[in-house]
């Protein structure tokens, strides 16, 4: 879009947030990047540049205005919606790679020699992967900056700096402010829970650059997560409450609770939704763990969605309008980890929601890795992969209790996932993930529809077998054969995903009803 100048113009003019993240106006005679919906007078379109990305806008030479805040903006949806090369760069950037990998991670990730994924990113983005990940890194080091009271030299090793020297220069040059300036002007009415670790714990850089050891305890942060408008609360919530494994999530106080597998620790998250925002409360073993917490919650939660985009056309079909125009916004309950959900939708096949729950448990008591002094009722984290594959085989009939093709098929799957067979990862190909799934035993179209919706996050996903999608078509006078609903779906393409979630709808399930916040609920 940033290449339709006089589209971003007519945006910037209205102040659109809708088309927030979508592009970043910079202002040439005044050096500042903006949000098409910055409330600042609007400049002469002239002195308007035009930027696919916060990155490449900082590239260039601007900072981030400081009234609207540019570099918290929600994300582009583009990202979730294409399956092409720099998407999938952009997906696996955002969960952290580069930072714990480099750029040669990243591309061994994508397939890809790293001089192809640097020219498609410069290409598209005016930004490469370097780039792209300081940008990253100088959000979450705001972020702490105005969320915490941690000291700075904690603030910038958890935002992934390899020195303070750097996290100083990055800070001025982006927001124009010394750190402590930033954190003297941040409003005073934000959560600043994060507890700071000793002198003695404090991570410095060895001689590689790289932080020594891990900052040491870390804490809780408290933080909002911004979206567009609007967000139908009710099927997103309701469905992951509905579904919530005893000791790996849970509902409580009007929040979503469960344990998060990080890459350098355990954590536990509470998702509250707001008119306007998603409050996320974080406890992390480890800070450096925060910006890729923030990007595993917000797939979660599908926040980086365009609604208005997906609602105005599912609404063009004259059965599915009034549930849009109803209840818009609803968003694909996603997951933090592929391969759980993977697991997760063999353990549901062909049985209650009540049923998959006990599975899962059963499986997570036995195999999961118990957390410790983060959770409360929150034990355990959900088995990765690896735990299954070397502790299915000890497990009976009477642990599993279901039936042996499926434990055939849970058992291919987990072999399939640890070996690289099948990559559900944030950088997997969507249709040669789909194929590598189909090869294995027990995966039927459902499972496979499920997993492609849910796990890898194709926006156009749809499950043709599903009972609760027929019901849904039946009870609004739809033909419910898989086949006829499957040629009568392509009308909705390519938001066959949110066309599910409406069809869910149809029908009363405690998956469309976001549960009862509790008298005693707290912000």
């Amino acid at each position: 879009m940033y290449d339709d100048a006089e589209r971003c113009a007519r945006a910037v003019r209205s102040r659109d947030s809708r088309f927030d993240g979508w592009f970043f106006t910079a202002v040439r005679s005044t050096r500042i990047y903006c949000r098409p919906s910055c409330p600042a007078i609007v400049p002469r379109v002239e002195n308007l540049s035009f930027y696919p990305s916060a990155a490449a806008a900082q590239q260039a030479g601007f900072r981030a205005c400081k009234r609207c805040r540019p570099d918290a903006s929600p994300g582009s949806p583009l990202w979730d919606v294409r399956a092409d090369l720099v998407a999938r760069a952009m997906r696996l950037i955002a969960d952290g790679v580069v930072d714990r990998d480099g750029v040669p991670g990243l591309a061994a990730q994508l397939g890809y020699s790293t001089r192809q994924v640097q020219r498609q990113l410069l290409a598209e983005l005016g930004a490469g992967p370097l780039a792209l990940a300081r940008a990253q890194r100088a959000q979450t080091a705001r972020l702490l900056i105005e969320t915490s009271e941690l000291p700075m030299g904690d603030v910038a090793f958890a935002a992934g700096f390899a020195s303070i020297r750097t996290f100083n220069d990055t800070v001025r040059e982006i927001f124009a402010l010394s750190p402590t300036e930033l954190r003297r002007r941040a409003p005073r009415t934000h959560t600043r829970k994060a507890t700071a670790a000793g002198p003695a714990d404090l991570a410095r850089p060895d001689g590689t650059g790289q932080p020594a050891r891990t900052v040491q305890p870390a804490g809780t942060l408290s933080l909002r997560l911004p979206f567009r408008a609007p967000l139908c609360p009710d099927n997103l919530f309701g469905h992951l409450a509905a579904t919530a494994i005893p000791g790996v999530e849970q509902w409580r106080d009007g929040a979503f609770r469960r344990t998060l597998r990080l890459p350098r620790g355990p954590a536990v998250v509470a998702l509250r939704p707001r008119p306007d925002h998603v409050i996320c409360r974080l406890t992390l073993a480890d800070l450096r763990d925060l910006s890729t917490a923030i990007s595993r919650c917000r797939r979660l939660l599908d926040l980086d969605a365009d609604p208005v985009a997906i609602d105005s056309q599912l609404a063009e079909d004259p059965a599915l309008a009034p549930l849009v125009h109803a209840a818009p916004g609803r968003r694909v309950p996603r997951t933090p980890d592929p391969n759980e959900f993977a697991v997760r939708a063999v353990l549901g096949q062909q049985v209650s929601t009540a049923a998959a729950r006990t599975h899962a448990r059963r499986l997570v008591e036995a195999l999961g890795q118990p957390v410790d002094g983060l959770g409360g009722s929150l034990t355990h984290l959900f088995p990765t992969v690896g735990e299954l594959a070397g502790g299915l085989s000890a497990l009976g009939d009477v642990d599993l209790a279901f039936p042996r093709s499926r434990r055939l098929a849970l058992t291919a799957l987990v072999e399939a996932l640890a070996d690289g067979t099948v990559d559900l990862g944030a950088g997997a190909d969507w249709q040669d993930a789909r194929a590598r799934l189909t090869e294995l035993p027990g995966l039927g179209p459902w499972t496979v529809e499920s997993i492609a919706m849910r796990a890898l996050g194709d926006p156009d996903a749809f499950l043709t077998t599903d009972l609760g999608v027929r019901k849904g078509a039946m009870a609004l006078g739809l033909t419910a054969t898989p086949r006829s609903l499957a040629a009568y779906s392509t009308a909705w393409r390519p938001w066959r995903s949110y066309a599910v979630q409406y069809l869910w709808a149809a029908t009363d399930h405690p998956i469309n009803r976001m549960p009862e916040r509790s008298p005693a609920a707290t912000e």
